[in-house]
Parts: C-alpha cells; structure tokens; sequence
C-alpha cells in the first residue's frame, strides 16, 4: 500500500515492464490518510488502521535483514583524505565505548577486512615464493655460497620501490604495492641468474679466466637483455601512472608506481652491485690431487 509491490512482468514490443500494484496517491499522500485506512476483521467488519496501531513518521529501517536468524542493520562511510587501515582502526576503538544492550553487538567490516585476509595470504604467498627462489637459486648456480650471496641482494632491489610508495601514496603498502614488491624481486631474481650464470659459461666454457675481465665482458653482454627487460616493463606500466589513482584502478596505479621503481634499483642491482660481488666472492676453490 505504502511502497509498492512487484506482482509480475509484462512483455511489450520487446521490452521487459515491471508490473507492481500500489494504492493511489490520495491513501499514501499523508500520516492520516494512512490512519484511516480500512482493514477486514475476522467478522467480516471493518477497522481503522489508526485504531489498532500507532501509526507515525519515524527514522526506522524499512527493510529488516537477518544473517543467522539475527536481525542486523548496516551503516556504512567512505573514506577520503586517510589511509583505510588508520580510520577502521579508530573506528573500531570507538564502537568499544559504546554501551549497547543485551543481546547487541557491532562488527567492523567493508573493505579493510577483505583487504586484511588478502594481504595475509599474499604474505603467506610471498613467504613461500621467497623460499622457492632461493632453492632456485641454489639449483642455477648449485653452490650455497652463490645463491646466499645472490639472495642478500634481492632486498635492495625493493628499495626503488619501497621509496617510489613512499613518495606516491603516503607511506602506505597497499594491496597493489606488495604484488608489484613480489614482481620486483621476481624480476631482480631473473637478472641476477641470468648475470651470474653468464660469468659461470665464459669460465667454463669460452676459456676466460676468473678476473675483472671476465665480469666485465659478462657485464656488457648481459646489458642489453637486462635494459630490454627493465624498458619494456617500464613502457607498458607508463600508461597506469599517467592517468592517476582514479576510480577503478587501486590497485593497478600503486602497483605501477612501485614496479617502476624497483625497476630503476633493480637493474643498478644487476649492473653494478652483482658483477661487483661476484668478482670478490665467485672464485670458486682449486680442487687439489
């Protein structure tokens, strides 16, 4: 009577009309037209509503929802100008105040929780993915001192990126900011094999003695396919950093971000700090008869 009520559809050249029944504007226009609506009884006579009800205007849900037979309602906010983690944190202390009755009780949930679980498996993740690589290293180079060595440098190549989040979204590691994390070190991890695994194939292979000649001709070889990898990446990842962190890509703009910076220390990495550490540290021991 109030607010209407769908009954059906109806089909019409085409197109799909909702059909709903709802009373006339004159019933519904007014508290006391609505007070003075007839209702049947089981005696076949009539009530005024306003006589069995208190019929009045207040601030109440008109839709009651219920998740596992309890009644709840929702309030929801938006959050403009802080970080999403900071303002449920303080809005979680505030409900802890508030006195409610038995039987009550508030739940903080939106978008920080679902974000939360996701950073904790991406963490669980990245966990799994770090130990991988480091097996992987071990069987590229099959020798520990290598692939510790290659390992304690991944961390440096994060911290393009870790400055680049710094400096484009406040400090703040979002969910796209740890992905692009994990793709730097799994870009720097592929340069580093690809370096040392070269200086490994001129030694053995190609007759060049251990030495700074060595790491500097493995260095320039290996320099374009390192630049080709970091420039293309790069190029692709221009078009998301232009246009901002609209509507839509938050995840996408500081993924961006970091990704263009670690690219920047990871390929410094590769260039200067790998060659570097491997000439002090890659000789492998002369094996006496």
């Amino acid at each position: 009577m109030i607010s209407g009520e769908e009954v059906g559809d109806m089909f019409l050249n085409g197109k799909d009309y909702l059909v709903d029944v709802w009373s006339t504007p004159e019933t519904r226009e007014s508290v006391t037209s609505i007070r003075e609506l007839l209702l049947s009884t089981p005696t076949r006579s009539h009530v005024r509503l306003g006589e069995i009800a208190d019929v009045r205007i207040r601030p109440t849900p008109n839709v009651v929802e219920r998740v596992g037979q309890s009644r709840k309602i929702d309030v929801s906010a938006n959050v403009k100008g802080r970080a999403l983690g900071s303002v449920a944190r303080d809005v979680e202390r505030a409900v802890q105040t508030v006195q409610l009755p038995l039987g009550y009780h508030i739940e903080v949930l939106g978008e920080n929780v679902e974000r939360q679980a996701a950073e904790q498996r991406l963490l669980l993740i990245g966990l799994i993915a770090v130990i991988a690589i480091f097996f992987l290293l071990y069987t590229s180079f099959g020798n520990w001192r290598l692939a510790s060595l290659t390992f304690s440098t991944l961390p440096w190549a994060l911290v393009g990126g870790l400055l680049a989040a710094f400096f484009s979204n406040g400090g703040i590691l979002s969910l796209g900011s740890l992905v692009g994390l994990l793709t730097i070190l799994g870009i720097a991890t592929r340069n580093g094999i690809m370096m040392i695994s070269h200086f490994q194939h001129l030694e053995e292979y190609e007759g060049e003695r251990f030495g700074p000649a060595l790491v500097l001709r493995g260095a320039r070889e290996r320099i374009a396919p390192i630049l080709m990898t970091a420039l293309a990446t790069g190029l692709a990842l221009v078009p998301l950093v232009i246009r901002g962190n609209i509507p839509g890509q938050e995840i996408q703009h500081p993924m961006a971000m970091v990704i263009l910076g670690g690219l920047f220390t990871s390929t410094l990495l590769n260039l200067i700090v790998v060659p570097s550490l491997y000439l002090r540290f890659g000789k492998r021991p002369v094996l006496k008869a």
